[in-house]
């Protein structure tokens, strides 16, 4: 190997690295605030989980909180990707909401860790983060909104209050994170499955739309 070549390939080997330290610190970050919340974590906590000098947090995350914004970010990107994957399967309002609602509980219990804490320490962030967190929020929510006022409007749901009616069927999702452990009674499909159906009870749905 020439020295060319052996310099050519020092970036991409060292960004490798860079690459796989922030991964771990970002694992060892996500279980130390799961464990102990984000007040209870300390840098030299989060690195002492990674097996690395308190010293390498700050080479790669400049505080604690970016830790935490960043997680908070990979995580709601991640859940808006997943409903908006399932918003596209059907037309019917009915088996839209079936789907999205199966969909975004079963993230919630099977990605349980990262969503009690990107859903639960978000008073941590700075307002600047917190502001774009709250952007990708209001996208997901959004596509409830948007599959709710369908059915509303065509007659397949019937509901006295949309709004509250979407907040409701979100919140329940969410919440599905504090309890849900590996082991129960209950796998993360059958956990999406039901509050699938518990959705369409909601609104009050007629759809005669294909089972899923």
């Amino acid at each position: 190997m020439t020295q060319a070549t052996s310099a050519a390939r020092s970036p991409s080997r060292r960004n490798s690295r860079g690459e796989n330290t922030r991964a771990k610190l970002l694992e060892a970050a996500l279980q130390s605030f799961a464990s102990h919340g984000f007040h209870g974590t300390s840098t030299r906590d989060i690195a002492e989980a990674a097996s690395m000098s308190p010293t390498s947090v700050y080479v790669h995350y400049a505080t604690k909180e970016e830790l935490l914004f960043q997680l908070s970010l990979a995580g709601h990107q991640d859940v808006q990707t997943v409903v908006e994957r399932a918003a596209t399967g059907a037309t019917d309002p009915g088996v839209q909401l079936r789907e999205v609602t199966r969909e975004y509980t079963a993230w919630h219990a099977r990605r349980h860790t990262m969503a009690r804490v990107v859903q639960y320490e978000m008073a941590a962030l700075t307002p600047q983060h917190s502001a774009q967190i709250a952007g990708v929020r209001r996208e997901i929510q959004g596509l409830f909104e948007r599959i709710i006022a369908a059915g509303a409007e065509s007659d397949r749901f019937r509901l006295q209050n949309p709004p509250m009616t979407v907040l409701a069927v979100v919140s329940l999702g969410i919440d599905v994170a504090r309890w849900y452990r590996e082991g129960g009674a209950w796998t993360p499909e059958q956990v999406g499955e039901h509050y699938g159906e518990l959705a369409l009870r909601m609104v009050g749905s007629t759809s005669t739309g294909p089972p899923v």
